[in-house]
């Protein structure tokens, strides 16, 4: 069987006002996390009018829509969207801002989840092929681990797949340009709390009786960087960064506390790293509170594992790329990037690949980046990833023209 890539852009192409409009709807009417109530009523109304087979409710909010080819049996792939929003106020000009004080589409789902509609519609009118496709759309991505909990409802015992595929939209690259890694490709992502216990006491005249644990608090606060810095291998990138610190009251600047907690995340690209990370945070915070006679506990929060794509899989993607966007506009150098995924989970679970496809840069009008206000997808590129996932569906079911 072959596939011919022209009829695929020109027919996608045809496309281009509905996924606009579909994805301004979409971006008008955010959702948050497992509350993608509206969004997944659109998601599986379309597929259904498409006759794609829908399954809802899987994580929550989930929709898995499965589409047989016409050539019988064959490869079984998934094709994953998000659907969720964030919370963040927009504060673009766009006409199809959201209508939901503090949530907006700040990273793109609404195109992905466009985009994949796209795809669907395609495919569903031209079933050619030898195989199943599983449309994957899922909820929570956004920190709360959406594709976990689909796979921990049963997504691949209900809907098995071969392989499973994901992309996602990057603000800095151009339109049309695909880029992807074999291996590791995202990190890990995990969140971390020290809590250093005293007993606190009076600042002015009791200060000598006190035991005050700002005074380990302040030392971790500089400490931390030396983990990364002398305890992880130079050739293992990791990342430790602190984002909150909280001890004593404003209003008592005399008093001690007798608690002070400080909280960071984690970012690493192998379990041996994430390991270690753990692991020296707990001894670098116990050491420094002991030496002061004060406590620390740590709790440690296990989010995202890093992405890793897998190698075989990682070509077929790329592959599809070049003959949709040419070789010159897809790069599988990469350097992995310290920014982390929740797909991470499914390609835990089974063989897969994921991409980003370019959004834009600076001089097309799309400057800003992902979870800020101004931030907005670009329409130019909804028919570019509708195309690239029926480019690839085909890549895995049969050759091209």
């Amino acid at each position: 069987m072959s596939y011919d890539i022209g009829f695929i852009c020109e027919t996608v192409a045809g496309y281009e006002s509905d996924l606009i409009a579909l994805r301004h709807d979409i971006h008008a009417h955010p959702e948050l996390g497992f509350k993608e109530t509206r969004t997944s009523d659109l998601v599986a109304r379309l597929l259904e009018t498409w006759g794609i087979a829908v399954h809802r409710g899987l994580g929550g909010t989930g929709v898995v829509g499965t589409l047989t080819g016409t050539r019988g049996e064959g490869r079984r792939i998934g094709l994953r969207a998000d659907m969720d929003a964030l919370p963040i106020a927009e504060a673009g000009p766009c006409a199809w801002r959201s209508t939901v004080p503090g949530a907006m589409h700040a990273c793109g789902h609404d195109g992905h989840t466009a985009m994949l509609l796209g795809a669907a519609r395609f495919l569903a009118a031209h079933r050619d092929f030898a195989g199943t496709v599983r449309f994957i759309f899922q909820p929570a991505e956004e920190g709360l681990g959406g594709a976990r909990v689909m796979i921990e409802d049963g997504l691949f015992e209900k809907f098995p797949v071969d392989a499973v595929y994901g992309m996602h939209n990057m603000p800095g690259f151009a339109a049309g340009h695909l880029v992807t890694r074999p291996g590791a490709f995202m990190a890990s992502s995990d969140t971390w709390t020290v809590t250093f216990r005293g007993t606190g006491g009076h600042g002015g005249a009791g200060a000598h009786l006190a035991t005050d644990c700002t005074i380990p608090l302040g030392q971790f606060v500089g400490a931390v960087q030396t983990i990364v810095g002398r305890n992880v291998r130079a050739l293992d990138p990791a990342v430790l960064s602190i984002g909150h610190v909280l001890a004593g009251s404003p209003g008592a600047p005399n008093v001690i506390p007798g608690e002070a907690v400080v909280r960071g995340t984690a970012r690493c690209f192998s379990p041996e790293v994430r390991d270690l990370l753990e692991r020296r945070l707990g001894e670098v915070a116990s050491g420094l509170a002991a030496a002061s006679g004060c406590t620390a506990e740590l709790d440690y929060l296990r989010r995202y594992p890093p992405l890793v794509n897998h190698a075989a899989e990682s070509e077929i993607a790329a592959r599809a790329a070049r003959r949709l966007f040419g070789e010159a506009r897809v790069d599988t150098t990469i350097e992995p990037v310290t920014g982390s995924e929740d797909f991470s989970f499914m390609l835990q679970a089974r063989p897969g690949a994921f991409v980003f496809l370019g959004n834009g840069v600076a001089s097309e009008g799309h400057p800003h980046n992902v979870h800020t206000p101004l931030y907005d997808f670009n329409d130019d590129v909804l028919t570019l990833g509708a195309g690239y996932w029926c480019v690839l569906a085909f890549e895995e079911m049969g050759e091209a023209a």
